[in-house]
């Protein structure tokens, strides 16, 4: 079983009314991130999600269900042991190789890289995540890179299509992000 998982987390989005809530879970052989994710991107949007990862906070499985708006939503994401992944049981082969999932409405997953990555100061890692890309519920390609610059902050850069994106996170050695650029802040 895993231990020193970090505790719950409650995070208020910035850039649009919203919040976060989510917990670590200890599993046999991994653990599993749940939470609800409630914000409004246009339309009122509702999503419990669920991450399941192995020992190593290697992505196993994804599954996120809610609403946006009066549209119900129910996603599968799944990564086999040869790194293929799956949406709602069709290949998403643009992602092969993928270790991490990446929902982007939340800040959740970042954990799964940084307790992997466990970096020191002044250590960064670069890393590719299947990108579920919000509200187009896809998988996509990201290539991320985290860069820690002191014991609680880290440089964020994710090359998002159409828009690279770099954020200063301030989270501690195999924590939650606890402050996330302007977009995310616990609480």
């Amino acid at each position: 079983m895993m231990t020193d998982l970090p505790g719950p987390v409650l995070w208020q989005r910035l850039d649009l009314p919203g919040h976060d809530a989510a917990m670590v879970e200890a599993l046999e052989g991994g653990a599993a991130i749940e939470g609800m994710a409630v914000f409004a991107d246009g339309e009122p949007t509702a999503l419990a999600y669920r991450v399941v990862c192995d020992d190593a906070w290697r992505t196993l499985s994804a599954d996120v269900r809610g609403r946006r708006g009066a549209r119900r939503l129910e996603l599968a994401i799944r990564r086999s042991s040869d790194g293929t992944w799956t949406l709602n049981g069709k290949p998403c082969p643009a992602v092969a190789g993928c270790v991490d999932v990446d929902l982007n409405f939340s800040p959740c997953t970042n954990l799964l890289p940084l307790r992997r990555l466990d970096l020191g100061v002044g250590a960064a890692a670069e890393v590719r995540a299947a990108w579920l890309q919000w509200p187009e519920a896809r998988l996509l390609p990201l290539r991320q890179t985290y860069r820690r610059r002191a014991a609680d902050e880290l440089e964020y850069t994710a090359d998002v299509p159409g828009e690279p994106f770099a954020a200063v996170l301030r989270a501690p050695p195999r924590g939650w992000v606890l402050e996330y650029g302007g977009l995310w802040r616990a609480l």
